[in-house]
């Protein structure tokens, strides 16, 4: 719908402050001829859109013009207020701001349309069991990404090997409550677990951010390295014991794929180490069928283990 378009249109230069009519065209999906319709549609209802042409022209709005439309749809508006100010944000020092915002958009959208999704959906990013606490260098770190200043780190790669770092952090990433800062040393990118930063110091210098560099998609390639030197994820046929029954399908129902009578269920892992971990802490109540080189390397570590505590 055109209406949709013109909005979008007025967000977007609120938004970035100037764009090229390609800009827009592509983000809105519409040719350029298109773009310059709707400018001329906005200017006729008041909205001060400049356009300046030649080569180094663009889009923009005059004196800084901004209005209080928002242009979320109901939908939109529940899937922002479900978010609460707790978990990553929390940790982030960003809660209150991140509920104080959420009150804002509820008073703003009415009683009638804030709420309803947050009465009936909580989302908790957080794994069960959680042990590890806040890393005690998050706050030094997430000041460092503010200010763009530069990192001195004291990082453990290994049990037995620490190194010193100086980075330049251009963001933080959250996968499933383990926080990752994504840094450049050098130019070249990297990627630092931060519990494992045992020291940290804040220096004065200051860098300059890539132009291009994009976190979302550095990320995405980060996780496509990973999972593209992994192996093939593997299919484990086990037996489980009635008596632990309850506590294996807590821990590894999402990774059941088929089951049969008699405790037996197949499970997709996604590598034969994985297994290893994740079975052999159940001991003898739960028996692995298939594959054999599974059966080998846990009866090969109940051997180490034998001969390790046996006395």
């Amino acid at each position: 719908m055109r209406a949709d378009r013109l909005l979008s249109i007025l967000l977007l230069l609120q938004a970035r402050g100037r764009m090229t009519s390609g800009d827009l065209a592509e983000r809105l999906e519409v040719s350029r001829r298109t773009v310059y319709r709707d400018l001329d549609a906005l200017s006729g209802a008041g909205v001060p859109v400049v356009t300046d042409r030649g080569r180094n022209g663009g889009i923009y709005l005059l004196g800084g013009y901004r209005t209080d439309l928002t242009g979320l749809t109901e939908a939109e508006l529940e899937a922002l207020l479900a978010f609460g100010g707790w978990g990553p944000a929390a940790d982030l020092g960003l809660g209150p701001q991140l509920d104080q915002a959420s009150r804002k958009l509820a008073v703003a959208a009415g009683p009638s349309r804030a709420g309803r999704l947050q009465g009936r959906v909580l989302i908790d990013g957080e794994r069960w069991f959680r042990a590890a606490p806040v890393p005690p260098h998050l706050a030094r770190v997430q000041d460092a990404l503010w200010s763009d200043r530069r990192l001195r780190l004291r990082y453990r790669r290994d049990l037995d090997r620490v190194v010193d770092r100086t980075v330049d952090p251009y963001g933080l990433v959250s996968k499933a409550g383990t926080r990752y800062l994504q840094a450049g040393v050098g130019g070249q990118p990297r990627v630092y677990r931060v519990s494992r930063i045992e020291d940290v110091e804040l220096t004065d210098e200051t860098f300059q951010r890539p132009p291009t560099f994009d976190l979302r998609s550095a990320w995405a390639a980060q996780v496509g390295r990973f999972q593209g030197g992994a192996p093939e994820r593997v299919l484990v046929t086990v037996r489980v014991e009635p008596e632990v029954s309850g506590q294996f399908a807590r821990l590894v129902g999402e990774q059941i794929v088929d089951r049969s009578d008699g405790g037996v269920a197949v499970l997709e892992l996604a590598a034969c180490d994985v297994a290893v971990s994740l079975l052999a802490a159940f001991g003898r109540a739960v028996e692995v069928l298939e594959p054999k080189d599974l059966r080998e390397r846990l009866a090969e570590i109940g051997r180490q283990l034998s001969t390790l505590y046996g006395g």
